[in-house]
């Protein structure tokens, strides 16, 4: 990079954990990269992509425990982005998928720092494709939709219940394990049949990933019993019916929706 450049901040989809499901800019940037700024959902393999040289600066946030606060994070990624210096801003998924990414953009952007995204698979995609759940299915759903289950500042849920109430519409919740049990009672209430099948797919695409499949009634009761924690996401809606159908279906792991809710299956 030529020191007269101007600086530059790539803010990098780094996939849902699985290294092999980078893109090939993301992996190629990774390797070259002198400061990578990550969050929690980063996955170990993919930050051994980068130099051993390289600054690596975790920001990352849980429910109710944020290490470093966005406006410090958006400080951060001004200061590192100098002519000549490769800074990366690495998100878990897509950058622009419940990411933040555009807020950072913006911040940097308007302080005369270029900003490339470099997409990546979303969560939502990567972990349904490996629990073999297809989020369209021809006679299941004709579309599908993404929301958060976490609001800022860790206020109350506030979700359009009627509009998500869908049976034909494929939902996929992200960070939904805090408020599970408002998010099937919020959904039942509007009409979704309580019998419609749910999977929570825990660790998506990585070792140890966990898939559970239930009914929406169960899916609160199936969370606690089977103590699922985060990185978690519930994909709700017909489609998670077929994933006894895939090859990654494994005997005694599923039973369809509306009889005794399914065990664990472990990838």
């Amino acid at each position: 990079m030529s020191k007269t450049a101007r600086p530059v901040v790539y803010l990098v989809g780094g996939g849902p954990g699985d290294p092999d499901l980078l893109t090939v800019r993301a992996y190629r940037l990774l390797q070259r990269a002198d400061a990578v700024v990550y969050d929690r959902l980063v996955g170990d393999e993919v930050l051994d992509l980068v130099p051993r040289g390289a600054a690596r600066i975790f920001v990352g946030k849980a429910n109710g425990l944020h290490l470093m606060q966005q406006p410090e994070i958006n400080a951060l990624l001004a200061r590192l982005a100098t002519p000549g210096r490769l800074t990366i801003r690495l998100k878990g998924g897509d950058p622009f998928v419940f990411g933040r990414g555009s807020e950072e953009a913006e911040y940097l952007v308007r302080r005369g720092i270029d900003v490339e995204i470099v997409p990546g698979i979303t969560a939502a995609s990567g972990c349904a494709a490996s629990a073999g759940i297809p989020l369209t299915h021809r006679g299941c759903a004709t579309g599908v939709r993404f929301v958060t289950g976490h609001c800022r500042e860790d206020k109350e849920l506030d979700l359009n219940w009627q509009s998500l109430a869908d049976p034909d519409t494929t939902l996929v919740v992200y960070m939904g394990l805090a408020n599970v049990d408002q998010i099937a009672a919020g959904l039942i209430g509007a009409g979704m049949p309580d019998n419609i099948a749910a999977a929570i797919i825990e660790n998506g695409t990585k070792a140890g990933q966990r898939v559970i499949v239930t009914t929406l009634a169960d899916l609160p009761e199936r969370v606690r019993r089977n103590q699922v924690r985060s990185p978690a996401i519930f994909v709700i809606g017909h489609v998670a019916a077929l994933a006894a159908t895939m090859p990654q279906a494994a005997a005694g792991w599923f039973l369809p929706a509306g009889q005794s809710a399914a065990e664990s299956y472990h990838a």
